[in-house]
């Protein structure tokens, strides 16, 4: 049968609520006091955009959290999602000190919300005023994370930056991809306000190539910032995928951020092809809603998902099944709407590949699937903008980390288009390190971006001294995770 809303509003909006429920001033209070105020934190240095935690910990401990706040966003503009959406548990929580002490480590993100909600929530203007107008003009091309990190960056450094999104919204993945229970989408729309309030132009349901021309940019602006995300989601290339409820995840989770909880169609039985956070998100999500049962179905074991292990477990909690080692074959239908998906068990062979194992196939029941598979790089698309983009192999462009430049004079790059897919927070530091690059291109100085901030300096922190522990990564970030 045709998949159709399940829960009532209200049920459907408890069940979808923030999985997190804010800190209260005291308990913000007790939890930063944990704090030891590393000189040289290594939580400073696993953060990609380098905030200086410790301080703006000790602000919160002495009752200033509009203090905290500012220190966060002079150095993440979008600290208030990246407070809800990062992995904090292999990013700065995962380098804590205290987690070598067998004690939990300082909640960073859960105080990194305390503060930036105090904030939002007095409607306070934080941030410096930013530098004298300069005469210079920059294009941003992408209104997501890194397009308005990098925005932000310049428009404090005296710029007049315009920014074209082809979505109504900006916020990219923020505004339109992020699990509900995570983050709301007025948390990024406030943050794109803040982006606004610096002077910068923003340009929405402005698409280029269509409505505005790539060589009036390049004429128009002093440098272009490609700040793209990924495309459209791979296809699965089996007999059925075209049925009407075969979707792609993204677009289930977008109609979750667009419309009203209850008026979402979700499937009784539902399943999930790939195991990704996106997929994490969107198996999950479908539960909230009222599935009888959500599964993941993944070609792969589990030790080579790509979804954090704490988003695995969150799944697991919530009922959602797991098939490894199982690759869709045909997508199964009666009466022209999706009746279950015809599976075959994998296994690796003696080279290494992933064969099907004859002889196992079986239909598992569902009547909606939502594919998890990954999306389509932007590489044609920009290499028609731009003839002689150098492109890897990957379809990643290529660019300088430290700088954000292109083999191209004046284009400079960072977020999804330039790493592939990584964290908002990874997007929002590489806008931030190509708004430097600009900067130093544009004015002929040196490059002022360095790899991570530190209250001793780029040479002399504790890494190449010695005088501190390395980070502990807890899991390596893979590549093409959202959050």
């Amino acid at each position: 049968m045709p998949v159709a809303p399940i829960l009532p509003a209200e049920t459907a909006a408890a069940n979808l609520a923030e999985l997190k429920a804010p800190y209260t001033a005291a308990e913000a209070a007790i939890e930063a006091s944990r704090c030891l105020f590393c000189f040289d934190a290594p939580c400073i240095m696993a953060c990609p955009t380098g905030i200086d935690v410790p301080s703006f910990i000790k602000k919160i401990a002495s009752g200033n959290p509009l203090g905290a706040a500012r220190t966060i966003l002079s150095a993440n503009i979008l600290g208030a999602s990246c407070a809800r959406v990062c992995p904090t548990a292999v990013l700065c929580e995962g380098a804590c000190v205290l987690d070598d002490r067998d004690q939990q480590p300082i909640k960073i993100g859960r105080l990194q919300r305390y503060a930036t909600d105090a904030a939002g929530a007095r409607g306070a203007s934080l941030l410096p005023r930013p530098a004298a107008p300069n005469g210079r003009r920059v294009a941003v091309v992408g209104g997501g994370p890194a397009g308005l990190g990098c925005a932000a960056e310049l428009a404090q450094l005296g710029y007049a930056v315009t920014i074209f999104e082809r979505e109504p919204l900006l916020g990219g993945l923020n505004t339109y991809g992020i699990a509900c229970y995570k983050m709301k989408p007025e948390v990024s729309l406030q943050e794109v306000e803040l982006v606004r309030s610096l002077g910068v132009e923003l340009r929405p349901g402005v698409e280029v190539g269509r409505d505005v021309a790539v060589a009036d940019l390049t004429r128009e602006f002093d440098a272009v910032f490609l700040g793209l995300g990924l495309g459209e989601a791979q296809r699965l290339r089996v007999p059925g995928e075209d049925l009407p409820e075969v979707l792609d995840a993204l677009d289930f989770i977008r109609d979750l951020r667009t419309r009203p909880y209850h008026e979402v169609p979700v499937g009784r039985r539902v399943a999930v092809i790939g195991c990704g956070n996106t997929a994490i998100d969107a198996v999950t999500q479908a539960r909230r809603l009222g599935a009888e049962s959500a599964t993941i179905i993944y070609r792969r074991g589990e030790e080579a998902m790509s979804a954090y292990r704490f988003e695995y477990e969150l799944a697991r909690l919530d009922g959602a099944r797991f098939l490894f080692h199982a690759q869709p074959v045909e997508v199964v239908a009666a009466d022209g709407h999706v009746s279950g998906l015809r599976l075959v068990r994998t296994r690796l062979a003696a080279d290494g590949r992933l064969e099907p194992i004859p002889g196992t196939e079986f239909v598992e029941p569902c009547d909606l699937i939502l594919k998890a598979v990954g999306q389509e790089k932007r590489a044609a698309l920009l290499r028609s903008w731009f003839p002689g983009l150098a492109v890897d192999g990957r379809g990643v462009v290529g660019c300088d980390p430290l700088t954000g430049a292109t083999n191209l004079p004046r284009v400079f790059t960072g977020g999804d288009c330039g790493n592939g897919g990584r964290e908002v927070v990874n997007a929002v530091g590489e806008g931030k390190k190509a708004a430097r690059g600009i900067h130093a291109a544009l004015t002929g100085t040196a490059a002022a971006p360095t790899p991570q901030p530190s209250r001793l300096g780029a040479a002399g922190g504790a890494f190449g001294a010695g005088l501190n522990r390395p980070i502990r990564v807890t899991e390596a970030a893979p590549a093409g995770a959202h959050a």
